[in-house]
């Protein structure tokens, strides 16, 4: 391998590898919000009961975190010079990405074959799912003696499923050029073959535990329910629920020849989920600008956002809405529709999600003046039909808060008119709440594919854009005539 000497990518991989271990991590949402607490709480962040009023709990320069379902979390710090009635500078993601989940009743089986009965979630390149060595991973609901319902996590980071490809003779040729996949049909994976008994396995002992039947369990697979119970020191019996998805085992990895870019499962929006948190923290460790802090700093990563986010832990929920009035309502003696209006009036959402990187074989699909690359920088997102939040207003002061950090110019993306655009979670939080916002993101090969490519330096390129979003944004939104 060429050596990296000469190559500036060295400068950028202590922090690539440092996602990297949060992308392997977080297989899921509440593996997400699990590994982005353990970075709060290790600097100190503190955690706040939803259930109580948080008037008395907060005071300027503290550092504050909650969760909603364990798989949305909102972590915010308090300026140190933070007056009653100040805005919220928010940096906003989401936890959850295209994948498998097991079905609510997981047994199935086919041709000598046990399965798991799997659902598809949001949208995935779905052919890429074939011949990959597949873990399980989520919550599961357990009962422990005193009747209490425990959640706890699991994540088996094993080759415990498979999904193959049919092979090349079966096709004909018009069906390998096509490769039409039945969603239903060809997306069930493989957990053993039902002729277990001669790898020495007793499945008599198993298939006892099914015959007190509950509803639930019965229509469990039982070498899942065994495994699962296995791994998270329990007994099947005791096992109420679960919420179980499926993951690529492949850690992430640097690429390229001169280790420029990152592979991984997840990146979207994963990517955005660690350098929020991590962005996060090193502002508030920044001693001098936290100190002369007049706002409050605020990250959210939401659940559901690859589904629409219309949920109770979603964009589209009052999730958003409800953080900025308690927390701003903690500060005051008393608060008024007038006064939570004029802090939603003072905040501004930096909405991020992977954005489209040009891609080398198929060109022709950007538009030739809106074609990001990776590692060159952050990315706006626009689109005129507010598929993206974006103005021309709330892209203006990123750019100038980009300049006053002395930071790579940023990028502009816009689809072609005969293609259709995505959307996030920026046009649904605006719609809801009536702040202000920017749809921004690191350039990407793959989205959605089960593994994708980001540039290297794009992590430090967003995590540096992110501290001066926290640094500057005040001044610059003082600058702009309302």
């Amino acid at each position: 391998m060429p050596s990296l000497s000469h190559n500036k990518a060295k400068d950028y991989l202590p922090l690539a590898r440092k996602a990297m271990t949060f992308f392997d991590s977080s297989p899921d949402p509440f593996h997400v919000v699990q590994t982005s607490v353990k970075m709060l709480t290790d600097v100190g962040f503190e955690e706040l009961n939803t259930c109580e009023p948080y008037k008395g709990k907060l005071k300027p320069g503290g550092k504050y975190y909650f969760t909603k379902n364990k798989s949305t979390l909102v972590a915010f710090a308090v300026g140190k010079k933070y007056k009653a009635g100040n805005g919220f500078k928010i940096i906003g993601g989401h936890t959850d990405t295209p994948n498998l989940k097991v079905k609510p009743r997981s047994k199935k089986s086919s041709s000598g074959c046990i399965q798991l009965a799997a659902e598809c979630y949001g949208g995935g390149l779905w052919h890429t799912w074939f011949d990959r060595d597949l873990g399980i991973c989520g919550r599961v609901l357990v009962q422990k003696n005193d009747g209490v319902i425990e959640q706890r996590l699991i994540k088996i980071n094993r080759a415990l499923v498979r999904i193959p490809n049919l092979c090349i003779h079966l096709q004909t040729a018009e069906e390998r050029k096509a490769f039409s996949i039945n969603k239903e049909d060809h997306l069930v994976p493989i957990l053993a073959t039902e002729v277990i008994s001669q790898l020495g396995i007793d499945k008599s002992q198993i298939e006892k535990k099914e015959e007190n039947k509950d509803g639930w369990t019965e229509h469990q697979e039982s070498l899942l329910l065994e495994l699962v119970a296995s791994e998270i020191n329990t007994e099947v019996e005791n096992i109420v629920d679960f919420e179980l998805n499926l993951f690529d085992i492949q850690p992430a990895s640097l690429g390229g020849i001169y280790s420029e870019f990152i592979h991984s499962s997840r990146m979207d929006n994963h990517a955005t989920c660690f350098m929020a948190t991590q962005g996060l923290i090193e502002y508030v460790e920044e001693k001098n600008d936290f100190e002369m802090d007049e706002d409050i700093s605020l990250i959210v990563l939401f659940d559901h956002e690859e589904i629409g986010s219309s949920s109770a832990i979603g964009a589209g929920s009052p999730v958003m809405s409800e953080a900025v009035n308690r927390i701003s309502s903690a500060f005051v003696e008393n608060e008024s529709i007038d006064n939570s209006a004029a802090v939603l009036a003072r905040s501004f959402v930096l909405s991020v999600d992977q954005a489209h990187a040009i891609h080398p074989n198929y060109a022709s699909k950007h538009e030739k003046g809106h074609a990001p690359k990776m590692n060159e920088g952050m990315v706006i997102k626009r689109n005129s039909n507010q598929r993206y939040a974006t103005n021309s207003v709330t892209g203006l002061m990123m750019r100038e808060i980009a300049k006053r950090a002395n930071l790579k110019p940023l990028q502009e993306f816009v689809v072609r008119n005969d293609c259709g655009c995505g959307s996030t979670i920026g046009p649904i939080i605006s719609t809801a709440t009536g702040i202000r916002a920017v749809d921004m993101g690191c350039p990407s090969l793959s989205m959605h594919s089960i593994r994708e490519t980001m540039g290297v330096s794009d992590l430090t390129n967003g995590l540096q854009l992110f501290q001066a979003f926290f640094k500057y944004f005040r001044e610059v939104d003082c600058k702009i005539e309302s």
